[in-house]
């Protein structure tokens, strides 16, 4: 069974990273959650606090088959500054593992880090005009090599769906699913 780690810094997007969480557990991928703070407690952008399964600490040597980065303003800079977030993210990288950032997070995690590395990526906003390592594609959900990228909170089903495909190896089943939410995917 796949797993995958969401990421969640103080500030993040809740509706990105629920949405994302709820669609790949209901495609049985097994997620596991992790606080990129000291403790497991987490406040969301809009003041939402949610305790996470782990800290990013506990888990830093755990090698996931995705990385999920959701965004939000602040969340996003928190994943960004974070030492401990981008040795992660670049391991996992490195082992060709899904790194997988929706709004913001791609342009300031990824490409404030250097991790973009020429490839193709979407991002919120005209956050794309700060990042000089990746190619902007303006579309809803963009994959490139090991990276998956969604553009923001509106595109998070197509963001949480087309993940989940790539981690089943299977269209099909995602496909059934969507259409059981009443989604047009």
């Amino acid at each position: 069974m796949a797993r995958v780690a969401v990421l969640l810094a103080p500030g993040f997007e809740e509706a990105e990273a629920i949405i994302t969480i709820d669609i790949l557990r209901r495609m049985h991928i097994d997620v596991e959650t992790l606080a990129c703070a000291e403790s497991r407690a987490v406040v969301s952008y809009h003041n939402i606090p949610m305790v996470a399964d782990r800290t990013l600490s506990e888990r830093a040597d755990t090698l996931y088959d995705a990385v999920v980065l959701p965004g939000g303003p602040q969340g996003s800079m928190n994943l960004a500054a974070s030492q401990e977030v981008v040795r992660f993210v670049k391991a996992h990288d490195d082992a060709g593992k899904l790194i997988c950032p929706i709004c913001s997070a791609a342009a300031r995690v990824l490409g404030g880090n250097g991790l973009l590395k020429g490839r193709r990526y979407v991002c919120s906003g005209d956050l794309w005009e700060t990042v000089n390592d990746g190619e902007y594609v303006d579309a809803p959900v963009v994959e490139d090599q090991n990276l998956l990228s969604g553009k923001g909170l509106g595109h998070a089903f197509d963001f949480a769906l087309t993940l989940a495909a790539r981690l089943l190896g299977d269209e099909a089943p995602v496909r059934d699913h969507a259409d059981h939410i009443y989604y047009a995917w």
